[in-house]
């Protein structure tokens, strides 16, 4: 008979109590939403830190679908929209906000100005400046700019000035102050005066003409043609030109060498012998080698022979 097995029956009971265990587990509870913000919170900061502006932005949605009205992360997205440049984002953002309320008034204004949308731009910089906050230097360089771009060359120029009257010596600010109101200052010059001197150097007969000529009108399409046929030939040389053989740079050609002369070199001097086009499997010639397995017939031994025989008669014994 074969021997019993010796396992008893708590011993299985405790073998099956650990996979019981295990299928009667809990799942795990979800985090409250206090630690999910804070959470998120932290990997904004860090994003931001490291620039990763388009995560950051993912991020600050996650937060608004936890808390829609959370002021940071509103302020947030709006500044990291502005940053990477999505100014139509950014109007719409405020628009879902409400626009019409000056919270975000200067960010709309800003964007506006980016999307050239300039008198639009002038009318929120007027609200903001009915508000008591013509002081704000944000504000003074935002009309600064919208007057540059208008034309207002005078008024950029006051505004600048100003700026550069309260701005910190050897600063980014200040440097960045200095090179627009030298691109303000040279506008202004030539609509005052510069235009005046270039018209006075000018010949006479061009600066009388001048005045009596009139407007010029635009081209039409005829003459566009036949300037564009006429120019085609050209390309064509152009083209021939580019398709000729270039000449070959003697610096670059070895010692010895005459181009157009002197053979190419082998394309396969780097292979091996064996290996190449050229090769020919030879046999080795001789009459040498082994002669284990060598059949004769009767009449090449007899002829052998023979051939030995005689060959031995022409000798002389020494």
């Amino acid at each position: 008979m074969p021997p019993k097995s010796t396992t008893s029956k708590g011993a299985t009971k405790t073998a099956t109590k650990p996979a019981a265990s295990r299928q009667k587990a809990a799942p795990k509870q979800p985090l409250p939403v206090a630690d999910r913000l804070k959470r998120l919170f932290t990997s904004l900061c860090a994003q931001i830190d490291g620039g990763h502006f388009a995560n950051a932005i993912k991020t600050c949605d996650k937060i608004l679908r936890l808390e829609p009205r959370d002021p940071d992360a509103l302020q947030t997205k709006l500044f990291l929209l502005l940053q990477t440049d999505q100014y139509a984002a950014a109007l719409s953002m405020i628009a879902a906000e409400g626009g019409e309320s000056s919270e975000h008034a200067f960010e709309k204004a800003y964007s506006l100005y980016r999307l050239h949308r300039e008198d639009e731009a002038a009318s929120v910089l007027e609200g903001l400046k009915s508000q008591d906050q013509v002081d704000d230097r944000g504000l003074q360089h935002l009309e600064a700019q919208l007057a540059y771009r208008q034309g207002s060359y005078q008024s950029a120029v006051d505004l600048y000035n100003q700026l550069l009257d309260t701005a910190e010596p050897d600063s980014e600010e200040q440097s960045d102050i200095l090179t627009n109101l030298e691109a303000a200052q040279k506008h202004l010059d030539f609509i005052e005066s510069g235009f005046l001197h270039a018209l006075d150097a000018l010949p006479a007969s061009i600066s009388n003409s001048l005045q009596t000529a009139p407007p010029p009108q635009q081209q039409p399409a005829s003459a566009l043609a036949s300037v564009t046929t006429a120019s085609a030939p050209a390309q064509d040389a152009t083209d021939e030109a580019t398709k000729r053989p270039k000449k070959v740079r003697m610096k670059r050609v070895p010692k010895g060498v005459v181009p157009g002369v002197t053979p190419p070199p082998d394309p396969e001097r780097w292979l091996k012998k064996s290996e190449r086009s050229t090769f020919a499997n030879r046999r080795r010639r001789g009459g040498g080698g082994a002669t284990q397995g060598l059949v004769e017939t009767a009449g090449s031994g007899a002829g052998q022979g023979a051939k030995g025989a005689g060959g031995s008669k022409g000798k002389r014994k020494k």
